[in-house]
């Protein structure tokens, strides 16, 4: 079930940035019903989320959270933190365990001290914490060895862009459920840059 719709999702962390892509195809299998599938969603300014899985449990994990992060920033009158977040996604997607949302988070934030955080869980909200890069969807096994390769610590944000589309298209290619192109997030404690990616289109 989580290789029904297809996708690709991949953070990386820079010298205070980081980087969250994902690819633009949803699919039902091997057919291709839309070519500019949003994955990755704005949290707040400096908090992304990316979801992969199945496309309709992501959209509506995506709308839960917002609604818990409304709640939270109508009591505290501030945002919430990236690893404050993660918490509060580990413990819905728990909550969820007998039955549980087919999705996949990779969450990527900065920190008020603007260090930037990243991790990802598996359907059941089980943490994993990184310090280079996270990955998730039909495309990992082909992300992680691409990451492994072109990743180095303390990128700029102009390299660490130029480094995740790289990583993010040549593993697509490898995978014939994600693809189209890519969507790429470049974010640094004063702006965030959004990007489109063109890629193969078969």
């Amino acid at each position: 079930i989580f290789e029904y719709n297809g996708s690709a999702l991949v953070a990386m962390v820079g010298k205070n940035c980081f980087a969250i892509a994902s690819d633009r195809r949803l699919g039902v299998q091997l057919q291709t019903i839309a070519t500019d599938f949003e994955r990755i969603y704005r949290i707040h300014d400096k908090l992304f989320i990316g979801l992969s899985g199945l496309a309709t449990d992501s959209q509506t994990l995506y709308q839960r959270l917002v609604f818990r992060h409304k709640l939270y920033h109508l009591r505290e009158e501030r945002d919430m933190k990236p690893e404050t977040f993660a918490s509060l996604v580990s413990a819905i997607l728990y909550e969820k365990r007998f039955g549980p949302y087919f999705c996949q988070p990779v969450i990527a934030g900065l920190g008020d001290d603007g260090k930037p955080f990243i991790c990802t869980m598996d359907s059941i909200g089980a943490k994993e914490l990184a310090k280079d890069f996270v990955v998730s969807g039909t495309a990992s096994e082909s992300l992680y060895g691409a990451c492994e390769a072109m990743f180095k610590p303390d990128m700029g944000p102009e390299e660490l862009f130029e480094t995740i589309s790289q990583a993010l298209i040549s593993s697509v290619d490898r995978d014939c459920l994600s693809g189209w192109g890519g969507h790429v997030y470049v974010v640094t404690p004063t702006e965030v840059t959004e990007k489109i990616l063109k890629g193969r289109m078969d």
